[in-house]
């Protein structure tokens, strides 16, 4: 990378193409399908960003189920510092992670480095998508790299549990901010847990309001103007932001520190954890 640059929210493709052989540079494929598991680890195998690494949603960026934690829980600190070095990543690395097109799963090990300290990510803008379409290079098979020492410790205030989401709801300064599609936040469909509906007082935002239709993010005016449509004049460091299992909350938070809005916490256990409670309240509509 340039010397003393640091890339934080979001990185092009004409970058990442001249830094592509930077030994400071490491690169993660985050390609994902919550229907099939199995498919972004194929998709890699057959092509990828030449360097690249290969991370899974659920094997590599969560952790343990409990049944009652949420579909993606975090991954403990110290297996996700161990996977972390896996990959290639330790201090002073600038890290460049990518899925298909939007970042909806690339923005969760975005989020994740961040909890741990490290701020030198960034999110491929528009994804091995827009890679392939600008005929960027590619390569096949996998790769591994040597065990890097990934050193980090969660930073205190950016995780809320449910206890901290209920005082949230009866508390007029803070604003729940719900990433996921306007049908399910308002529970007309629920495809994946066992009830639908919201948090109660939860705004929605759905996270592909951030992108254009390439995938490719929206200016940070035009990212202002949207939120604040949703949610608002809250202050930006009151947002907690969850989605079905803190995976696509991540994505909000992503496009909130690229539109300049910083501090928003993560409520990792999202709907998954909160509906998983009969005795939680929610809200429809």
């Amino acid at each position: 990378m340039v010397p003393g640059m640091s890339f934080t929210t979001l990185i092009d493709t004409q970058t990442l193409v001249d830094h592509l052989s930077d030994p400071t540079v490491a690169i993660v494929d985050c390609r994902f399908d919550l229907k099939d598991e199995s498919w972004g680890e194929r998709e890699y195998g057959d092509r990828h960003i030449p360097g690249a690494a290969y991370a899974s949603l659920n094997r590599d960026l969560s952790g343990a189920k409990t049944g009652r934690n949420g579909r993606h829980p975090l991954p403990e600190p110290a297996i996700l510092a161990r996977t972390l070095g896996r990959l290639g990543i330790a201090d002073g690395t600038q890290v460049v992670a990518y899925d298909q097109d939007n970042g909806m799963f690339a923005s969760r090990l975005w989020w994740l480095l961040r909890w741990l300290g490290h701020n030198s990510v960034a999110v491929l803008d528009g994804g091995f998508a827009r890679w392939q379409a600008e005929h960027r290079p590619i390569r096949s098979g996998l790769e591994t790299h040597p065990h890097r020492d990934f050193t980090g410790t969660p930073r205190i205030g950016w995780v809320v549990d449910a206890e901290d989401v209920t005082r949230a709801t009866k508390n007029s300064e803070s604003r729940l901010v719900d990433a996921r599609a306007p049908e399910r936040y308002r529970g007309e469909i629920e495809p994946l847990d066992r009830v639908a509906g919201h948090i109660p007082g939860a705004a929605n935002h759905f996270f592909k309001w951030n992108v254009n239709d390439d995938g490719t993010f929206r200016s940070p005016a035009d990212i202002r103007a949207r939120v604040r449509e949703s949610i608002g004049d809250k202050a930006p460091d009151r947002v907690i932001s969850y989605c079905g299992s803190g995976v696509t909350a991540c994505h909000n938070l992503l496009a909130f520190e690229h539109a300049g809005l910083h501090g928003g916490r993560l409520y990792p256990g999202s709907w998954s954890e909160w509906s998983s409670d009969p005795e939680r309240p929610i809200e429809k509509g």
